[in-house]
């Protein structure tokens, strides 16, 4: 069952708002702080605004890019020093690809393959470990697009989102677990870009809730005597995302202000499914558990500047509020508010081919916990994230 747990509460959260939600896949969007729905450009368009697809120039663009995140280790100090804890320092490299074609009589298309969200978060103290001693997701995103210019100012899009997952859950103690699973899912993605003037782009987006049914095996055990080998399953809310964005354009530069919304409030328990009894472990592993989480939002200020021919350099900061409630906190994720600083480059090197590198720093606030399990604070936590790759046309 709590193969699931791990893909329930990491899982969720972990793709979308708070948690560790990773929104910037591309070299721009890195550099940017994911301020990049009104002025997304380029092949990675087709993932940020597939409706802003049309207003690329006439030529099919391809971005590549690899990115490096270090999550860093959280302490947990509770009231009780015998259950303080630190959780394990994570190293990741994530691949991005993106695509959007020349104009054939007002379409574009677009593909895009992205790690949105997933990682690791490990405990190896005692009373930690309990709890979550493992818990690992790895999710893959594939949205091919379309885009329609329906006026010179005025554009839609859209996607088919089609998302694998698969995730590892581990905990160690009176009562034990070891499970994985996976599953394939689908949904969709929308976007509209209106331009009423040459220096002002209004854009909404919006990525459809997902309902994920991961489904694998669980092995559940008292003390070292095995209680349940088999089949498991739960079925887990990805829940809608909306962004609204507005972006200025002045002399060599652009603004971009972008407010995002994550409906979190569908995820209100967990409810895991056994093939058979898992008799004693029912109140541990099977019966409902509360999650009451709440919507998110998530604040960014983004600015690009020409310097030259050569050169564009990108700055931005964000607020990432998280949305886990007070009560249902715990070790698979000890999340807070956040605060990002990023920036970045875009170096010309030909005609055709142009570099790019963006580095972004998320710092969590630290976390007071009052709880039946819990009494004490969440500090520490931090990511940081580099992104450098590469932009082609054709």
């Amino acid at each position: 069952m709590k193969k699931v747990i791990a893909l329930s509460t990491l899982l969720s959260s972990l793709l979308f708002a708070g948690g560790y939600r990773i929104p910037e896949s591309s070299i721009n969007s890195m550099a940017l702080s994911a301020a990049y729905v009104a002025n997304a450009n380029g092949a990675d368009s087709s993932y940020y605004n597939p409706a802003n697809m049309v207003f690329n120039e006439d030529r099919s663009l391809m971005e590549a890019s690899l990115t490096y995140i270090n999550l860093s280790s959280i302490k947990y100090i509770d009231n009780n020093v015998s259950r303080n804890s630190s959780s394990k320092s994570e190293n990741f490299f994530i691949p991005t690809l993106f695509f959007s074609s020349k104009d054939y009589n007002n379409f574009r298309y677009g593909l895009s393959l992205t790690i949105p969200g997933g990682l690791s978060k490990r405990w190896d103290d005692t009373f930690a470990k309990t709890f979550a001693q493992e818990f690992t997701l790895e999710i893959i995103e594939l949205n091919p697009s379309i885009a329609y210019k329906i006026r010179e100012n005025f554009s839609v899009g859209g996607g088919v989102r089609v998302i694998y997952s698969k995730g590892i859950v581990k905990s160690s103690g009176p009562i034990s677990r070891d499970m994985n699973g996976d599953t394939i899912e689908f949904g969709y993605n929308l976007a509209t870009t209106y331009k009423p003037t040459n220096s002002i782009n209004i854009s909404a987006t919006y990525r459809s809730n997902i309902d994920l049914k991961e489904e694998g095996n669980a092995k559940l055990f008292f003390g070292t005597s095995p209680q349940y080998n088999g089949k498991a399953s739960v079925t887990i809310p990805l829940p809608a995302v909306a962004s609204l964005a507005l972006s200025y354009k002045f002399d060599k530069s652009i603004v971009e202000f972008e407010w995002d919304r994550t409906f979190w409030s569908t995820y209100k328990e967990l409810d895991f499914e056994y093939e058979t009894s898992i008799g004693g472990l029912t109140p541990y592993f099977d019966d409902p558990q509360p999650k009451k989480w709440k919507d998110s939002d998530a604040f960014r200020v983004g600015i690009t500047h020409k310097l030259n021919e050569t050169v564009t350099l990108m700055a931005a900061v964000a607020i990432d509020q998280n949305p886990v409630p007070d009560s249902t906190i715990m070790f698979e994720l000890p999340d807070s508010d956040a605060y990002l600083f990023s920036g970045g480059l875009n170096y010309k090197y030909s005609k055709d081919i142009e570099l790019g590198a963006g580095f972004l720093y998320d710092s969590k606030k630290s976390r007071d916990v009052k709880t039946d399990e819990l009494d004490g604070v969440f500090k520490d936590a931090s990511a940081y994230l580099l992104s450098a790759g590469i932009k082609y046309k054709f």
